[in-house]
């Protein structure tokens, strides 16, 4: 090998459990199968997937998690029946965590939703509201100075709904609660759980939409908003890219 040829980067190491959870949603796609629609037993993922039953039960046991599916002991697994408001059949399709198109379009429509609620928040707000949503960009300013995963979660949870919460729209509260149910899912098997390379950038994010709905300014608020969240997608893609592709 010759100096000037380029060496492809290793591919980064994921859990079989991960691929085969990947795996599961696109066979339900590919299916077409609808909520409440039985699924083929472990036993049939498994052959058709060339892996262990133990490994198909592990993938399921997440996709059970994200409640996408259930399984019920003595009669099988079963695509969830939910009739949350993104995942419900009428939205049309399955969203796969880890498909990049699926993650531009949920950004695109969180992207909507939030400009929006931002910019009602900074005139609906209540001293109440403005109060939560500063302890929880706070709670996540903590979950990141102490590398805990789970308390910068919770703490992004409830700054962007506390947002739409003061934005005072019952719509806005509901949509932004099942996209945001639709994010964890590519964090949890897009990403593995973990955070980021933008988490210091959204945390200072947090803080200029904080200040724009604080002062008042609907257009600052929603052009804040906007800026994180295209933020935010850029590191999502990036991340995604890296683990399935290794780029």
């Amino acid at each position: 090998m010759t100096s000037d040829e380029e060496v492809a980067p290793p591919v980064p190491y994921r859990p079989g459990y991960e691929l085969v959870a990947e795996q599961i949603l696109q066979l339900i796609a590919e299916l077409e199968l609808r909520p409440g629609d039985r699924m083929p037993t472990e036993n049939e993922l498994a052959a058709r997937m060339g892996t262990s039953r133990t490994v198909v039960r592990e993938a399921v046991k997440i996709l059970s998690a994200l409640g996408r599916v259930r399984a019920h002991k003595g009669r099988g697994l079963y695509v969830s029946d939910d009739e949350g408001m993104l995942g419900s059949s009428r939205w049309g399709g399955f969203f796969l965590p880890a498909d990049l198109d699926h993650v531009y379009m949920l950004f695109e429509f969180r992207r909507i939703q939030e400009t929006a609620a931002s910019r009602l928040a900074a005139v609906n707000a209540t001293p109440v509201e403005l109060r939560a949503i500063e302890t929880a960009a706070e709670t996540c300013r903590r979950g990141h100075e102490t590398g805990e995963t789970a308390l910068f979660d919770r703490g992004d949870d409830d700054f962007h709904l506390g947002i739409a919460t003061a934005s005072h729209n019952q719509f806005l509260v509901a949509a932004v609660r099942e996209a945001r149910r639709l994010q964890r899912q590519t964090n949890i098997i897009g990403m593995s759980g973990t955070l980021g390379g933008h988490v210091p950038g959204a945390i200072e994010e947090h803080a200029a939409i904080h200040r724009a709905i604080c002062d008042g300014d609907p257009d600052a608020a929603a052009r804040a908003a906007a800026v994180h969240l295209d933020n935010t997608l850029e590191d999502y893609r990036r991340e995604i890219q890296r683990r399935v592709f290794g780029q």
